[in-house]
């Protein structure tokens, strides 16, 4: 995996990233220590890099069974240890951080790393940095309009006037350093809710659709209402991009993906069921209803994810796709395997059908 790295003319983003899940392995019940997963994520980062990816994501958690609270700290280690592939939190927690805080990180970052950083950022599936910084649930939706509607602000200006709810006002205030590209990309992450679209659209941020079982169809009122809002708001529809994240695993077979991955997912569905309080566990049952061709759970040969990538793409227009691999317990060698058919057998094809 050390050959040059191919060029991407196509427009269109392949890439994976992590939540740095710690999860004892179902075969063993060991778990890995937060400083092996660490390396083993800056590792990935580099073999990503290496095989010709496009983008490598760290997610943000604040809890003892995760790696990551803190993805800009993480993400310029990885700087340092790749060339050329993008770098972004997947997904900050846009409710309980500090805007200013949250650009001047991300702006660091996007110097140290020569222009490579972006920000997704959503409202989270846990609620433990609430309590954490101090916040209260209840404000949720509220803290996240008002924080993405200041970072934007912060993104366009050196300095700044500015007045909230939720944080002390700005009066002059210079917002430093500026990053290396004129603004940094953000992403908002979308789960399914429409107002969350809507708000994407009209406030011209890119969208992530985080699509991680069904049929993906359902998910196409959500792309019709952003790009919609978008473009009443006066955004150019060529602004309005789009990205698709999703689970995956890649083998030789279809049948030997299921076999491989079935008990990673399974076992992390379980631990992710465990702490939301549910005790609901994956049949193998559910898992091949999960993963067959027509539903949005990327687990197959290369070929098959190709034929599910595409199809989403006639369904969505997207400009990216992003692959969660390391889940479960999963061994380092697995992800790493993953990684180089995600780059030589599936990205190829893909950006040479797009491209088209």
């Amino acid at each position: 995996m050390k050959e040059e790295r191919a060029l991407n003319n196509s427009g269109f983003d392949i890439g994976i990233y992590t939540l740095a899940d710690i999860g004892p392995a179902p075969h063993t019940g060991k778990e890995i220590s937060a400083g092996q997963r660490l390396k083993e994520i800056i590792e990935a980062a580099k073999l990503a890099d290496e095989a010709g990816l496009d983008v490598f994501g760290v997610g943000e958690h604040h809890r003892l069974d995760y790696a990551v609270s803190a993805p800009p700290v993480v993400l310029a280690a990885i700087a340092q240890v790749t060339k050329q592939i993008k770098l972004t939190s997947a997904t900050t927690v846009l409710s309980t951080v500090d805007p200013v805080r949250l650009f001047e990180d991300f702006a660091t970052l996007d110097l140290l790393s020569n222009g490579r950083a972006e920000i997704i950022a959503g409202r989270g599936a846990f609620v433990e940095s609430f309590p954490l910084f101090g916040y209260n649930v209840n404000d949720y939706d509220d803290l996240f309009e008002e924080n993405i509607e200041l970072f934007l602000k912060l993104n366009n200006h050196e300095n700044i006037t500015w007045t909230g709810r939720f944080r002390p006002a700005l009066r002059h205030a210079e917002i430093a350093p500026r990053p290396a590209q004129k603004q940094l990309p953000l992403w908002v992450g979308v789960g399914g809710t429409p107002e969350s679209a809507e708000r994407a659209g009209r406030l011209g941020t890119r969208l992530a659709l985080a699509i991680l079982g069904g049929d993906p169809i359902r998910f196409k009122p959500l792309v019709d209402i952003y790009r919609r809002a978008g473009i009443a708001s006066g955004h150019n529809v060529n602004d309005l991009n789009i990205g698709v994240t999703g689970h995956a695993y890649i083998a030789e077979t279809t049948q030997q993906a299921r076999e491989e991955f079935y008990p990673y997912y399974s076992n992390y569905w379980g631990y992710v069921n465990s702490q939301r309080g549910m005790s609901t566990r994956m049949s193998r049952a559910d898992f091949e209803q999960m993963s067959s061709p027509d539903s949005a759970l990327f687990v197959g040969s290369s070929q098959q994810i190709i034929e599910k990538v595409m199809h989403q793409y006639e369904l969505f227009g997207h400009q990216r796709f992003m692959a969660q691999m390391d889940i479960g317990g999963m061994p380092f060698n697995k992800v790493a395997k993953n990684i180089e058919r995600l780059a030589t057998e599936v990205a190829p094809v893909l950006r040479r059908e797009i491209s088209k």
